[in-house]
């Protein structure tokens, strides 16, 4: 019976699983690491181990396999045990044990049990699908080296162009560069003369309509002239309304609803008064209104202090 099939099967979620008769296969969890000999990443893994003195049975493997065949447990506990004789008489014959996914099992000098881990099995169910990584060192400073070294060896030696005497072609780039020098500046000077010549055009117009509406409004001579007298009704309300500011007590869906609310504050002693409907049809209801906006703001802390914490002040 391949019993290791079984124990890898266990691996992934138990860190102990017991061969009857035999000895435990242990597994520890380790951390990444990063192998700098080789430049490769491992990911997080178990470690798995084997220890002979732990071959009392716990049941784990025997049940596993008696699930799995569908076999009793007494039968699956004969076979697992005539397993555990054969491997052991094996390791006796100097054979060794391959467990296949698991490790290498043989006799050490000292007739102990000697484990070798496979691990090509991450048996890490967090590490699913994670494997190792391996990158190439980078050789920029080898590449540099290299680089100097070939300059060394072959030096570069750079010789001007050498032209003849007389030659055109400098000739011709000389007048190049003095003809597009003049024809920017003759652009300049044209653009110049352009604006300052509208500008003298809009100040001229901008002249002959302020003359003409001066003239237009140049309508009294010189000669003395009775104006007659205009008599204005002013009243002191009049001269006194201005903005108010309001030291407003609520607002009210319906009308009655705050004229009751008037009449209150009335009986208590407030100059309250309605003072109209905001943009949303509520009805507002003041304490008190006041064209002075510190006499208002008295007022606003003294009940925000004492009576009402809701209350506001609204300027018109």
């Amino acid at each position: 019976m391949r019993v290791e099939h079984y124990i890898k099967e266990l691996l992934y979620r138990y860190n102990c699983v017991v061969m009857p008769e035999f000895g435990a296969f242990l597994a520890h969890s380790s951390s990444a690491r990063v192998d700098a000999s080789t430049n490769t990443l491992y990911p997080p893994t178990k470690v798995i181990s084997f220890n002979e003195q732990l071959a009392k049975n716990d049941g784990l493997l025997v049940s596993h396999i008696s699930k799995a065949k569908k076999l009793s447990y007494e039968d699956i506990l004969e076979e697992v045990n005539e397993t555990s004789k054969e491997w052991k008489q094996k390791l006796l014959q100097g054979e060794v044990i391959d467990l296949f996914g698991v490790g290498k099992l043989k006799l050490n000098l000292e007739g102990k049990i000697q484990f070798k881990p496979e691990n090509k099995i991450n048996y890490l169910t967090s590490s699913f699908g994670l494997s190792s990584f391996a990158s190439k060192p980078i050789l920029r400073e080898k590449l540099k080296e290299e680089v100097e070294a070939i300059e060394e060896r072959i030096p570069f030696i750079i010789t001007p162009e050498q032209r003849k005497e007389g030659s055109f072609r400098p000739l011709m780039k000389y007048a190049a560069i003095a003809l597009l020098l003049l024809s920017l500046g003759v652009s300049s000077y044209q653009f110049y003369n352009q604006n300052n010549l509208q500008q003298q055009l809009v100040d001229s117009e901008a002249k002959e309509q302020v003359e003409r509406h001066i003239q237009e409004a140049t309508f009294f001579d010189n000669s003395p002239m009775e104006l007659p007298s205009l008599n204005l009704a002013v009243t002191k309300k009049d001269i006194e309304e201005g903005p108010l500011h309001h030291v407003v007590a609520g607002a009210f869906r319906i009308k009655g609803n705050a004229d009751k609310k008037v009449t209150q504050l009335k009986q208590l002693g407030y100059n309250a008064r309605y003072i109209g409907a905001n943009r949303y049809g509520l009805h507002q209801v003041s304490y008190a209104s006041f064209s002075n906006n510190k006499e208002a703001l008295k007022l606003y802390r003294k009940i925000k202090r004492s009576t009402s914490p809701d209350v506001w002040i609204l300027s018109d």
